[in-house]
């Protein structure tokens, strides 16, 4: 067991190593030696990881606790460095490496012919694996915390990476000011849990979360239950980081970013983040029911709302990017219902399946010269084979086609809304299902306009070509994932394995079976995401293939419906008009008003004054020694008659 803790250790540290080594020496020793170094360190993490995994179930010694160093000791609160060795880490941990790992090699050809300097990419990349790891390894808020605020930053890094882009810049900044509004609810939810619980270590909260059932906060004139206030608060930190609705418009700018970024953030990183919170406080999460309620009713919408705008998106990373929120979405409805660990393990499938889409629309876009709107290409399935058999098997697993991966997790997911038996899950069940048509509609509009068809840029398709194995590789490795990682996972992750599996790293209370009632599904309420699935792709083959001047048609006809779904539900407007406009209001009159007019003016005055004396002064400066005498004659009359005066 020893060993798998050390194997852990080098695991989560060695992304730092090659980014500190790439970041502060890149220069000297150049890119490709900063290139060699970052990807040699995540796969000495990444076998490492594996070590650990097999490790630590062979050991049975999980869960268990790797202290690196004291942190903070200040009065009662002590923080320790330390990595928390469970079911829930090191699978995160796994499948974050492996992931970021195979992103790294891919970059490796997308970038090579960037003109930017390679080292800085490459070092922000490892940065960004290291702080997901700090955060999913932790073994309290803080250090979560550090790593939650850690691949904020390093988004805002390579978000803005080509930063001679202005769009590249404002999107870098849009998505760190969203989620630093969302990171100041998840701050006061970590602040009131101390104040609650008196320490932020996850195995003293949760072994007192019972205590606290009936504590309750008199707020906005009514008793709300401590609990319920806490997991909202960690909630709303939540939807920041994965893109829920409100929250979520961060996601599309992202793809500003290098592609590479993209299939980071997208699918094992970032967004991710949010939902693994949401298991890890499960013991909380599972005695707050209203919040959980809440979590429904956003995940629901969440998964609905994005997916509609999905479907007539005309760049293809934009596309991939709100299927993304959309997923996300799914995921917050697991844990709304309680079925925690279908979330993780949807969130474990995405991770394989969506880098992959994402890496192969880096593989489209490659061929396409930069190109990403999808309405100027077609008929490339010719072009590049490859990249074209790789984007079905990702879209099959997206769309939750038998047996890819997809169909375990998401399936498991509508099942786990359908059998908790609220009205709210009856939403979540009746959206989520709405939503696997429109998924695999829109993941078949992609590939109808991009690979059939006839080519609509002739230039741009003659000199199209396959990319190369650096980049093909990657990919052929994630489609392994999507393929068959739903079949291999599912007994252990929500079958009947799963208690032994997650060895209580994820918590289900006494009361909450829904897991144990996947199995008593109706048949035709099992098959239905499949059904509609299909029934999607059919209307995509006739919309984009058989009658292709059908959605033009549709548009024109429905055109307020398509310009509100074209405009992202008019949120960016929504937000300029309410939040922007008069923040830049109120900036401006204080720039001008109190800055320039107040601020300024008061050294400037001083001076001017200072200025007024000093001339005055001078002027008695005349030379002329009568003056002085006079002067003098009259400062000794003044003083003596002051003198006799008040004697």
């Amino acid at each position: 067991m020893q060993a798998a803790l050390i194997l852990f250790s080098v695991a989560t540290l060695a992304p730092l190593c090659g980014s500190a080594i790439a970041g502060l020496f890149g220069r000297r020793i150049g890119d490709g030696a900063a290139q060699a170094v970052t990807v040699l360190c995540m796969l000495i993490a990444t076998l490492c990881s594996y070590g650990a995994l097999m490790g630590g179930f062979i050991g049975g010694g999980m869960p268990s606790v790797a202290l690196l160093a004291h942190w903070v000791d200040a009065g009662s609160f002590h923080v320790n460095w330390a990595l928390r060795f469970d079911t829930l880490s090191v699978t995160m941990v796994a499948m974050v490496l492996t992931v970021s790992t195979l992103v790294h090699i891919y970059s490796i050809g997308y970038m090579s012919h960037d003109t930017m300097p390679r080292y800085r990419f490459f070092s922000y990349l490892s940065l960004f694996t290291f702080a997901m790891l700090m955060l999913v390894t932790s073994n309290d808020l803080i250090q979560l915390f550090f790593g939650w605020e850690g691949v904020g930053l390093a988004s805002y890094l390579l978000i803005g990476y080509w930063y001679q882009k202005p769009s590249a810049c404002a999107a870098a900044i849009k998505a760190f000011v969203v989620n630093r509004i969302a990171d100041l609810f998840f701050l006061v939810g970590i602040g009131l849990i101390f104040v609650v619980f008196g320490t932020v270590q996850y195995d003293d909260i949760f072994a007192t979360v019972p205590d606290h059932v009936q504590t309750g906060y008199y707020l906005f004139g009514s008793t709300h239950s401590v609990l319920e206030v806490i997991a909202t608060l960690l909630f709303i930190g939540a939807m920041g980081k994965s893109a829920q609705l409100f929250l979520h418009t961060w996601l599309p700018d992202a793809m500003e970013g290098p592609t590479p970024v993209s299939a980071l953030i997208h699918a094992a990183t970032m967004v991710t983040a949010g939902v693994f919170l949401m298991a890890r406080m499960s013991p909380l999460v599972e005695f707050a029911p209203d919040t959980r309620i809440f979590i429904v009713l956003i995940g629901a919408t969440t998964c609905f709302f994005a997916a509609t705008v999905g479907l007539v998106q005309p760049d293809i990373k934009r596309t991939i990017a709100y299927s993304t929120c959309s997923q996300l979405g799914y995921m917050f409805m697991a844990i709304g219902v309680g079925a925690y660990q279908a979330a993780v393990f949807h969130l474990t499938t995405h991770a394989f399946f969506k880098a992959m889409l994402f890496l192969g629309a880096g593989c489209v876009i490659h061929a396409m010269h930069d190109e990403q709107d999808m309405f100027r290409m077609g008929g490339l399935w010719k072009k590049i084979p490859v990249t074209y058999a790789m984007m079905w098997i990702g879209s099959l697993a997206l769309a939750g086609v038998f047996p890819f991966a997809g169909y375990w997790s998401k399936d498991a997911i509508l099942n786990a809304a359908w059998v908790s038996h609220s009205g709210m899950g009856t939403y979540g069940w009746i959206l989520g299902t709405v939503t696997a048509f429109i998924t695999a509609l829109y993941s078949w509009r992609l590939i109808f306009l991009v690979f059939h068809g006839k080519p609509r840029d002739q230039h741009a398709f003659d000199h199209a070509h396959e990319s190369p194995a650096v980049m093909l590789g990657p990919v052929l490795i994630l489609s392994v994932g999507a393929l068959v990682a739903g079949a291999v996972l599912a007994p252990l992750y929500i079958g009947g394995k799963q208690e032994g599996f997650w060895g209580g790293a994820i918590f289900n209370a006494p009361g909450n079976t829904v897991m144990a009632s996947l199995e008593d599904v109706p048949t035709l309420i099992g098959l239905m995401p499949s059904i509609v699935g299909l029934l999607g792709i059919a209307l995509a083959y006739v919309l984009y293939i058989a009658k292709p001047e059908l959605p033009g048609q549709i548009a024109t006809s429905f055109r307020p419906v398509y310009q509100f779904l074209l405009n992202k539900w008019y949120f960016d407007e929504l937000y300029d008009v309410i939040f922007i406009k008069p923040y830049r209001a109120i900036a401006r009159a204080l720039w001008h008003g109190v800055d320039e007019g107040v601020i300024e003016k008061i050294p400037v005055g001083l001076a001017e004054a200072t200025r007024g004396t000093a001339v005055t002064a001078t002027r008695t400066q005349t030379g002329s020694i009568a003056i002085y005498a006079f002067t003098m004659l009259v400062g000794l009359v003044v003083f003596v008659t002051t003198v006799v005066f008040f004697q």
